[in-house]
């Protein structure tokens, strides 16, 4: 151990200062505790919710998504198809078409995203964890076309998914048809489907999107054997990135393959962007805490003037001194930032088991929490640079002291 750090560490342990001294030191360390535990339990609460909301948009945003660039539809062609199932990587390939439809029933009319899917389709989406009536897979045959509804289109349209005699009424326009002087029903394709069950993800969706089964759909649609997108689930974690490379390969450059980020990256830059502003707001309030260290760090100096006489007279070099507050500046910020992360631990594992901070009505009950080790790096990092810039003033004020040994 160094000498400037063990003056340091007898200075900070040291009950010989003036209760004045002690006083600002000690809320010099509660300022920094504060302000870790701030952070630390604010991260944690925006790192809960990114991964509620990257949860909730599991469903209808796939890990790995496959669309045309120009265009609505394409054909999977069988050379296409092989080689796609031909990717180890890969656990599930739900296939899909979609398009804005005109939805009817009971004196009311909906503008919905239709949306026929394949049983592959609800897999790669991991839709049973939304399923809120009805399985995750269509049933097997069926004279009429079973639907999965979102429920606040249910809600809305005052559909009645228990009873089998009710029929929807979906309209959409048939390819090249005019509305100019004729009957608008004889340029709408329509199609009666059957309630079948229903979905809960997030009142965006609820609200947005009816699926119908894929071949259905492509009926409704006239678009034969296209289809809209090819949506990939990985069969493990971490082959995301190995299978984009091999899908690229694959469709080349008319295709888009997006990650389900790439998909949302408005959505999850934006939580990303007030994770950090919260971050440099925080910054900023333990920046003005670091005053009070300041303070104390300084009033030490004053009051250790004749140590710093006695030991430049031993020999000790300014750099030495510096050095002591420097350490010192560092311990207090140290032992403020170890019990702002214990205190800032301890809320966030009990909000993780109890639930204490409730958000009222809604989808969740309490605020979600996740606690990321990078994350207390960064704030002891920031605090320990914090301490070191706040020392840095009194420590060079001390170093330049002229020696003195009288108190007068």
């Amino acid at each position: 151990m160094s000498l400037a750090l063990r003056i340091a560490l007898r200075y900070f342990k040291g009950r010989n200062s003036t209760q004045a001294i002690n006083i600002v030191s000690w809320i010099s360390m509660g300022a920094v505790a504060l302000s870790t535990t701030a952070m630390v339990v604010l991260f944690s609460v925006y790192n809960g919710l990114e991964s509620y909301v990257k949860d909730m948009y599991t469903a209808f945003y796939p890990e790995v998504k496959v669309s045309i660039k120009k265009g609505k539809f394409f054909t999977l062609d069988e050379q296409k198809r092989t080689q796609l199932f031909q990717i180890k990587e890969i656990g599930h390939i739900g296939i899909s078409i979609e398009d804005m439809a005109l939805l009817e029933g009971h004196d009311h009319q909906k503008v919905v995203r239709l949306k026929g899917v394949d049983n592959e389709w609800f897999k790669a989406n991991e839709m049973d964890r939304f399923i809120n009536t009805g399985t995750a897979s269509w049933p097997g045959e069926r004279v009429d076309i079973p639907s999965n509804i979102g429920v606040d289109i249910v809600a809305e349209m005052g559909i009645e998914l228990d009873n089998t005699f009710q029929k929807i009424q979906l309209y959409y326009p048939k390819a090249n048809a005019s509305f100019a002087g004729m009957d608008a029903a004889a340029a709408l394709n329509g199609m009666a489907v059957a309630p079948y069950g229903s979905f809960k993800v997030q009142p965006e969706l609820d609200g947005l999107y009816f699926l119908v089964p894929l071949q259905a759909a492509q009926n409704f649609f006239n678009a034969g054997n296209q289809i809209s997108s090819i949506e990939i689930a990985p069969a493990g974690p971490g082959n995301v990135s190995r299978i984009m490379e091999q899908v690229k390969a694959i469709f080349g450059p008319d295709f888009e393959v997006l990650s389900r980020l790439e998909q949302n990256r408005t959505l999850f830059m934006a939580t990303e962007m007030e994770k950090w502003m919260i971050y440099g707001i925080l910054s900023l309030v333990l920046v003005i805490a670091s005053f009070n260290m300041v303070g104390a760090l300084s009033m030490l100096a004053i009051e250790k003037k004749i140590d710093i006489s006695i030991l430049k007279s031993m020999g000790a070099e300014a750099k030495t001194i510096k050095k002591v507050f420097l350490n010192l500046g560092m311990l207090i910020a140290g032992a403020g930032a170890a019990a702002g992360l214990v205190l800032g631990l301890i809320i966030v594992l009990s909000q993780m088991q109890w639930g204490w901070i409730k958000m009222g009505e809604g989808f969740l009950d309490a605020y979600p929490v996740a606690m990321q080790w990078p994350d207390f790096l960064v704030v002891c990092i920031t605090v320990l640079i914090v301490g070191l810039a706040a020392g840095w003033y009194p420590a060079t004020k001390a170093a330049k002291q002229l020696m003195i040994f009288r108190d007068e």
